[in-house]
């Protein structure tokens, strides 16, 4: 019913793995607690399941309720008609529609936001281009919180790309809601300067025979903490949850997936592929697939891969699969962590490649599985640049 597929290298490889026993959750998935009171959660310490692997003296206190905020977000929407742009209160009905935080961080994000930018794309509209969102950080030395919803109403169909740029501290929340019959696409693109904090809570909500896209690309930042959770409102739902990540020494990249199959005859897919330079870059990916009694003809299955490109760099990769029904149609996972492919190399150098071109190639070729998924060119041709870049910054 399950594949799993482990690799290692040296101290570069896989610590814990699902199968190992060492690395399965304490509970049930199903267990896990939500709300939007801060104290309603304990204070991590840094020890349990859901923090160990983060480094919480880099957080700035947002873990501990102490944090206030000193600054705010901005953020800008170029949209067209067909889409409505509203900056609203706490009190709207709307929010709280895509999901409920699951960790304290989420909570206070929540309990301390002032206003919420919401995006709909109304009722069986198509808009012709791509909407962008972009959010500025509240700046060098300021610690902000944020909310935004994106909401693709019934028979809608949409991309949206939302673009995190500048600096500061945020912890915010993001609700992705596709409705009933709804095809909605985001990018999440991750770009702030190298002193920036984030930890963010994406809560994706797919309706009946919707299909849901999302694409998580994370290159820069001192600290990123991003936790997806994919939750179905009823059955015939598809969704794909895609993640690009690069990593340099100093940076901390973390990326939490949960994919919650509570109806019957839904389908997920999770590709997150990620490469790590430099003596302290970190990386982090827990994938959870939880398949509750309901959901039968659940069709799932999720994949990390992690490309380690110089020495000293280290990358967590935990993927668990919790099936509650023998209904299903298929279900497994798969990770590996290992070192640049010398064999490879040495291929393409003995038909006369260049090492620097066909060490471009190698990496190229390790990422071409997403970057041809990507169907908004002026996103890709920003990742393709930025992996050309990372590979300069290591004389390759």
């Amino acid at each position: 019913m399950t594949e799993s597929t482990l690799e290692t290298s040296g101290q570069h490889g896989l610590d814990e793995h699902s199968h190992g026993g060492t690395a399965v959750p304490q509970s049930s998935r199903g267990q896990r607690f939500t709300s939007y009171d801060v104290d309603a959660f304990e204070v991590p310490g840094g020890r349990e399941e859901d923090w160990r692997f983060t480094p919480m003296k880099r957080l700035h206190d947002l873990h501990t309720g102490d944090a206030s905020a000193t600054g705010s977000i901005t953020v800008e929407v170029d949209a067209g008609t067909e889409t409505t742009v509203e900056t609203v209160g706490r009190d709207d009905a709307r929010l709280g529609d895509g999901g409920v935080p699951s960790d304290r961080i989420g909570a206070q994000a929540w309990s301390s936001f002032t206003e919420a930018t919401v995006v709909t794309v109304g009722k069986d509209t198509r808009p012709e281009n791509p909407i962008s969102v972009t959010v500025h950080g509240p700046g060098e030395g300021q610690l902000a919180y944020g909310h935004l919803q994106i909401r693709a109403e019934m028979f809608a169909e949409a991309t949206v790309v939302v673009d995190y740029r500048g600096t500061g501290v945020l912890a915010d929340n993001i609700e992705l809601v596709a409705e009933d019959n709804a095809r909605l696409s985001v990018v999440s693109v991750h770009d702030w300067q190298d002193s920036a904090t984030q930890v963010s809570a994406e809560h994706c909500s797919v309706g009946r025979d919707a299909v849901f896209r999302h694409l998580a690309v994370t290159l820069g930042g001192d600290l990123v903490r991003v936790n997806t959770t994919l939750n179905y409102r009823d059955k015939g739902g598809d969704a794909e949850l895609l993640g690009v990540y690069f990593a340099d020494s100093g940076q901390h990249l973390e990326h939490r997936m949960l994919a919650d199959h509570s109806q019957p005859n839904c389908r997920s897919n999770v590709t997150y592929k990620g490469a790590l330079q430099g003596a302290s870059a970190h990386t982090v990916w827990i994938g959870d697939v939880l398949i509750r009694a309901a959901a039968e003809g659940t069709e799932t299955f999720e994949l990390n891969r992690n490309l380690v490109l110089t020495e000293g760099a280290r990358a967590d990769s935990v993927p668990n699969l919790e099936i509650e029904t023998g209904e299903i149609a298929g279900a497994g996972h798969a990770s590996a962590t290992g070192r640049f492919d010398d064999e490879q190399l040495f291929y393409l150098q003995a038909r006369g490649i260049p090492e620097d071109q066909a060490r471009r190639l190698v990496v190229r070729g390790f990422f071409g599985e997403i970057l041809q998924k990507i169907t908004v060119p002026e996103v890709r041709e920003r990742l393709e640049n930025a992996i050309e870049e990372e590979l300069n910054a290591i004389g390759a």
